[in-house]
């Protein structure tokens, strides 16, 4: 990143800097202001592919699928490769769109592919098919995928956590709450929201927090006269002009320096996607490594 920060201006680079660093911080908590941190980041410095990642990867966790599909296509004709495939793929699906995002997936080099990207084809692929009213073959494929046991234990985690999914669409609770299970073992770093899923079929309801039972303690009546009396008049600045878009700038300025087409066939797609998909037999050192984390669209 600092490399890449090296063609700008000291000052612009220290804004695109800090508007990256706090969307990153933000994405979990509040994706929505962390896309807009890193599109403030992106008017900053367009060429940038650091800059177009963080905009891809904000716009996607905050649902903005039309932007970040432009903004990895960007990435893709940058870099090259297939790594963003998957994730293509899911924001044509996302944007409606399900023969496209097939389209894409069938781009996908399975020769060349390692295993946890194929997995994440897979996912997706599995996603477009229930869309397009074709549960059961989205649910082959995942079951088959699981059979072969491989892969790294986040990324078999997620593909039982899709395979719950299908099967409680399917009405098949008790299959649902297994695979949830299956993907609680594997989910080591409890990054899939399992134990949520599976309390909820069992009709439980856990508490989002204990602190928020505790009840607050009421102000004194002594406090509450002392800061009625402290607050000002309703008319006391009617007869000065606040110039409020200058002081929100200088303040911004601180806190960045401070930081239709008819459905297909089965058959046909089959042949055309899922296949190459897993047309090789997984080598045994590719069960190690990581995988894109979060739940797809």
């Amino acid at each position: 990143m600092r490399a890449e920060l090296r063609g700008l201006s000291r000052a612009r680079a220290e804004q695109v800097a800090a508007h990256i660093w706090a969307a990153g911080q933000l994405i979990d908590e509040d994706p929505q202001l962390a896309f807009e941190h890193a599109e403030t980041a992106r008017q900053l410095a367009p060429r940038l592919p650091i800059v177009r990642e963080a905009a891809a990867e904000t716009a996607y966790a905050a649902g903005e699928f039309a932007v970040a599909l432009r903004e990895y296509r960007a990435i893709r004709r940058m870099s090259g490769g297939d790594e963003l495939i998957p994730v293509i793929a899911d924001c044509e699906r996302a944007l409606g769109r399900p023969r496209d995002a097939l389209e894409v997936l069938a781009g996908l080099d399975s020769k060349q592919a390692p295993l946890t990207l194929q997995i994440e084809a897979l996912i997706v692929e599995a996603g477009v098919r229930a869309d397009l009213g074709q549960r059961q073959e989205g649910l082959r494929l995942l079951k088959s995928a699981l059979g072969r046991n491989a892969g790294p234990n986040q990324a078999r985690a997620r593909m039982w956590y899709a395979y719950a999914d299908l099967l409680l669409a399917e009405g098949d609770e008790a299959g649902a709450r297994e695979a949830f299970v299956e993907a609680a073992e594997l989910d080591r770093d409890g990054l899939l929201d399992t134990a949520d899923r599976v309390a909820e079929l069992d009709g439980v309801t856990l508490p989002e927090s204990f602190a928020d039972e505790e009840p607050e303690d009421e102000p004194a009546a002594e406090e509450e006269q002392v800061a009625e009396d402290k607050a000002p008049a309703d008319d006391e600045f009617d007869d000065e002009e606040i110039d409020v878009e200058g002081i929100e700038d200088d303040e911004a300025i601180a806190d960045v320096e401070s930081a239709e087409e008819p459905i297909v066939q089965d058959e046909e797609v089959a042949d055309s996607v899922q296949e190459p998909l897993w047309g090789l037999e997984p080598d045994t050192n590719s069960a190690t490594g990581t995988t894109e984390e979060g739940d797809r669209a």
